[in-house]
Order: structure tokens, then sequence, then C-alpha cells
């Protein structure tokens, strides 16, 4: 079996995004047996969490875009390790 973790941490954010709304749905239907209920929910605040990691990171990198006198973007500026 594959670990979840290390399969979730090498998906992009497009990828886990789209799993995470699978999941919705499916549990949202609500066919689906109480054990199986419990390992998408976790599956599902796993992906979560990715998400908000890679959101994150991204919402970083953009604000450390510096603009030129010209508005055009002219460089970054290293992140502040936090």
């Amino acid at each position: 079996m594959i670990d979840a973790a290390n399969d979730i941490a090498g998906l992009s954010f497009e990828e886990a995004l789209k799993q995470l709304e699978t999941i919705v749905r499916e549990l949202e239907q609500g066919n689906v047996p109480l054990e199986r209920s419990i390992d998408m929910y976790e599956r599902g605040d796993a992906l979560r969490k990715h998400c908000d990691t890679l959101l994150k990171s991204a919402e970083a990198k953009v604000e450390k875009i510096q603009l030129g006198q010209n508005g055009e973007a002219s460089g970054t500026e290293a992140l502040d390790p936090q």
C-alpha cells in the first residue's frame, strides 16, 4: 500500500484539489459505508492541509515580487524563513 502522506505530498495543487472535490461529492451523496467515510474524511483533511500549504507558499512568492519604476516585475526578493 502506498503511504498516503507521501502520495499527497507529490500532488500539485490542482491534482489535490480535484481529489478533494471528488471526496466531498462522494461523502455528500451519503451512500458510502461508515468505515470508508472515515478513511475518505481523513484523506480529505490531509489533501486540504496540502492545498493550504501550497497556496500559502504561492501567496508568499507573489508578495515578494518586486516592481520596478515602470510598474513591471523586476525580480523577486528572497522569502523570509518563518
